[in-house]
């Protein structure tokens, strides 16, 4: 299952989502919780339920419900899942307890992206997800909640970069993703006319190891997917490393343009072949 780009869409805009089939998105979430509004709650399932009930379905389908302790993720539990969603993406996940709370409510197979450090008590139960992992899409993170929780005046500085309490959940949930085995999704964006800054974004996040972001504006979908698709010429590098290997079975490290290359270099190769399927 490819996750490069997720976009949300308001549940309660159905003119929304019919656009947002025509932006190539690996997934659309359909939210239920920030973007709508307390009076809009009903309207957005009864939308969402519908547009999952359309007879094709282009792209992946996801919904965000409401968080357990909001008294409403039943209510939106009972109306969507009748509707078949491909996933649910669970905002202000509290580690493995919520996951299990949760998988209760959901039939056999349905996967979860949790949110995973949207308040301050989140952030110490991140290396939990590796034991329900087999119940994950992925995880990502967020800022928005957990700044005003905590009363911070911003999590970005001046210049835009995240500041280090909020660097520091960034990394802590790269590696518990990967711990678990499981993709690390890059959270959003908010500056969607800012394209300059988001492809500096995302270099970073592929760089540093995400494998694939958040996105809440169609345009900033095909920068995204191109950001995480490898280039042709990483292929074919890959491809002859891999081909290296192939070379002499058994063998630890080999040689490739002047270069010793070992057992994390075929590893990396192996995945950008993987990516690009």
């Amino acid at each position: 299952m490819k996750l490069r780009s997720l976009l949300f869409v308001p549940g309660d805009r159905p003119d929304q989502m019919q656009k947002a089939l025509q932006c190539h998105a690996d997934a659309l979430i359909l939210d239920l919780e920030d973007s709508v509004s307390a009076q809009n709650k009903r309207s957005a399932r009864e939308h969402s339920a519908a547009f999952l009930r359309a007879p094709q379905r282009p792209t992946q389908l996801f919904v965000r419900i409401n968080s357990l302790s909001s008294g409403l993720a039943n209510d939106d539990l009972g109306m969507i899942l009748a509707a078949q969603p491909d996933g649910i993406v669970l905002p202000k996940a509290q580690g493995a307890s919520a996951i299990l709370e949760l998988t209760k409510l959901l039939p056999e197979g349905l996967r979860i992206l949790p949110i995973a450090t949207e308040t301050p008590s989140a952030i110490f139960q991140l290396s939990e997800y590796a034991s329900v992992a087999n119940r994950l899409l992925g995880l990502t993170w967020g800022v928005e909640d957990l700044s005003a929780a905590i009363g911070a005046r911003s999590a970005r500085g001046a210049d835009g970069a995240f500041t280090p309490p909020f660097e520091m959940l960034r990394g802590l949930v790269l590696f518990a993703a990967h711990s678990a085995q499981i993709p690390a999704i890059e959270t959003v964006y908010k500056a969607f006319r800012d394209q300059a800054g988001l492809t500096a974004y995302l270099a970073r996040a592929a760089h540093d190891g995400f494998n694939g972001m958040l996105a809440i504006h169609p345009d900033q979908v095909p920068v995204i997917n191109s950001a995480f698709s490898p280039t042709p010429d990483a292929i074919a590098k890959a491809e002859r490393i891999v081909a290296a290997f192939r070379a002499y079975p058994g063998a630890g490290v080999v040689s490739l343009d002047g270069i010793m290359l070992d057992a994390p270099h075929l590893k990396q190769a192996e995945r950008v072949i993987a990516l690009s399927k």
